[in-house]
C-alpha cells in the first residue's frame, strides 16, 4: 500500500488540514512502523499505548499483535476517522482526548509517533508511570537531548530526568520526506527501559526533581547562583539562601558541568542544611 497517496485521500475525503500548532506530521513509512514494532518486542499478551493515533495505520498493525491498543486522539475530526476504521475491531479502544488529561487504562508498552508540541510534556508523564518499554518517535534535537552528554550543549532538565528514571537509546533516524505534510526538522526514534533502580539515592524524589527544573533555568550560570530562586522558594532570606548556596559542594561549577548523580547529591545536602536551620 502506498500510504502516502492513503494518507493524502483520507485527509481529502474528510476535509481534515493538518494543524501546525497540534504539531500534526502523518508518518507514510511503513516500514518504519514495523521496526518500531519490532523495538517495543510486541507479544500477544501485551497492551499497547498509541498516543496520537493520527489515521490509524500504525494502530492497525499494533493490533494484529498485541492483545490491546489504548488509541489516543485529541483531534475529533481524526477520533471520528478512527471509530469508523475501527468500529469492529474488538482489541482497539479509542480514547478522544488529551493523554495528560484523559483518564488512561493501565498498559505495558508505548509504541507512537506523538505530536512534537507535546514531546517535553509527554516524556515527563510517561516517567512517572510504570510501563516496560516504550518506543517513540522525536524530533531529532529534542531525541538528543535525552542521552546528551555532561555540559554539551543538549544537556540539561531532560537529560537529567530522564536519566534518573530510565535508560535511553537512540535508534533509527527519520528523515522528514516520511511524514505527510514533512515537518522543518528530521526525527529519531527512541527506545526507553525503566531502571529497575534509580541510579543514586535521593531524600525527595520531589524536591530533587524541582531542584534540577529550577536550577537549569540558568544552566550557564554557576551553581551558587542559579540555585538561589529554589532556596527563596522554600522561605530563605536571600541572605541565609547566599551563605547556604556558597557553602554547597560544587557550588564554584557552572550548572551545566554538573553529572546527574551531583545532582542528587546536592539535593541531599540542601534538604539536610536546610533542616537544619529551622
Amino acid at each position: 500500500m502506498d500510504y502516502l497517496e492513503r494518507t493524502k485521500s483520507l485527509l481529502h475525503a474528510y476535509r481534515i488540514y493538518p494543524k501546525k500548532r497540534l504539531g500534526q506530521h502523518f508518518m507514510t513509512d511503513s516500514t518504519l512502523w514495523h521496526r518500531m514494532i519490532s523495538y517495543a518486542a510486541i507479544k500477544n499478551e501485551d497492551v499497547v499505548l498509541e498516543v496520537g493515533a493520527g489515521l490509524g495505520f500504525l494502530t492497525h498493525m499494533l493490533s494484529l499483535k498485541c492483545k490491546r491498543v489504548i488509541a489516543v486522539e485529541v483531534d475529533p475530526k481524526l477520533a471520528s476517522v478512527l471509530r469508523q476504521q475501527f468500529c469492529d475491531v474488538e482489541n482497539i479502544e479509542l480514547i478522544e482526548g488529551d493523554v495528560l488529561k484523559a483518564n488512561i487504562p493501565s498498559f505495558n508498552k508505548v509504541v507512537s509517533t506523538p505530536p512534537y508540541s507535546i514531546s517535553s510534556l509527554l516524556l515527563f508523564w510517561l516517567l512517572e508511570r510504570s510501563f516496560d518499554i516504550t518506543v517513540l518517535t522525536f524530533q531529532k534535537e529534542f531525541a538528543e537531548r535525552l542521552a546528551a552528554p555532561v555540559g554539551s550543549r543538549d544537556y540539561g532538565r531532560l537529560t537529567v530526568t530522564t536519566y534518573y528514571r530510565a535508560d535511553v537509546e537512540l535508534l533509527d533516524y527519520v528523515p522528514k520526506a516520511s511524514f505527510y505534510p514533512p515537518p522543518d526538522v528530521d526525527s529519531v526514534v527512541v527506545r526507553l527501559k525503566p531502571k529497575p533502580t534509580p541510579p543514586f539515592r535521593v531524600r525527595d524524589e520531589h524536591a530533587f526533581f524541582e531542584f534540577v527544573r529550577v536550577v537549569f533555568t540558568q544552566r550557564n550560570k554557576k551553581l551558587r547562583n542559579a540555585v538561589l530562586p529554589f532556596l527563596e522558594k522554600r522561605g530563605m532570606t536571600k541572605e541565609k539562601a547566599q551563605e547556604l548556596a556558597d557553602s554547597l559542594t560544587f557550588h564554584d561549577k557552572r550548572v551545566r558541568e554538573l553529572a546527574p548523580e551531583d545532582f542528587g547529591a546536592l539535593t541531599n545536602e540542601v534538604l539536610d542544611k536546610t533542616s537544619l536551620l529551622r
